[in-house]
């Protein structure tokens, strides 16, 4: 299963870029069809996800391995910022602060604000950061965002030192 994983690391990258789309297409079922507001470290890791995603995709389309190994590492960078934000909103959930202040309410910004600064507070989200809404496992999507960047962040290092062993290695016999 691993030979299988990591020996075609196309394969890999696709199905890595895969996950982030499920896991994507997840939050936006969450957010409307069961109607949980996006905080503004939710949005946050949306973005974060979103770019693994990408970065992962043209990894995967790329057949050089010059090419994979930049955008497996951008990808990597874009992990540990998700990771980052999702252990600080299950820190913000554990140990919630007295006043919340997380947002607006996303029409209500559009109505008070003129459109140039309206658009930048849209994108901050509005739901509470420390509020658990939903959680499977007895976890909150908080914490399986921190569990899914941190196995991505392996997987992607794990990629990108194999394919920085076998480039090292073809420059050594040639």
């Amino acid at each position: 299963m691993i030979d299988w994983f990591f020996g075609a690391p196309r394969r890999a990258y696709a199905l890595i870029c895969l996950a982030c789309i499920g896991m994507l297409a997840f939050g936006m079922y969450l957010q409307h069809v069961v109607g949980l507001e996006p905080c503004p470290m939710c949005v946050v890791q949306r973005y974060a996800l979103a770019m693994v995603g990408v970065f992962a995709l043209i990894a995967a389309l790329s057949n050089r391995k010059g090419v994979q190994v930049p955008f497996a590492l951008l990808a990597l960078l874009s992990a540990i910022g998700g990771a980052f934000t999702a252990a600080r909103q299950t820190w913000l959930q554990w140990h919630p602060p007295e006043f919340v202040s997380c947002g607006r309410d996303i029409y209500g910004m559009i109505e008070s604000f003129p459109l140039q600064r309206a658009l930048p507070m849209i994108f901050k989200g509005s739901g509470d950061c420390s509020k658990v809404d939903w959680t499977f496992l007895g976890l909150s999507i908080a914490n399986w965002s921190f569990i899914s960047f941190v196995v991505f962040g392996l997987l992607l290092i794990v990629l990108a030192a194999r394919s920085l062993r076998r480039s090292h290695s073809g420059f050594a016999a040639a």
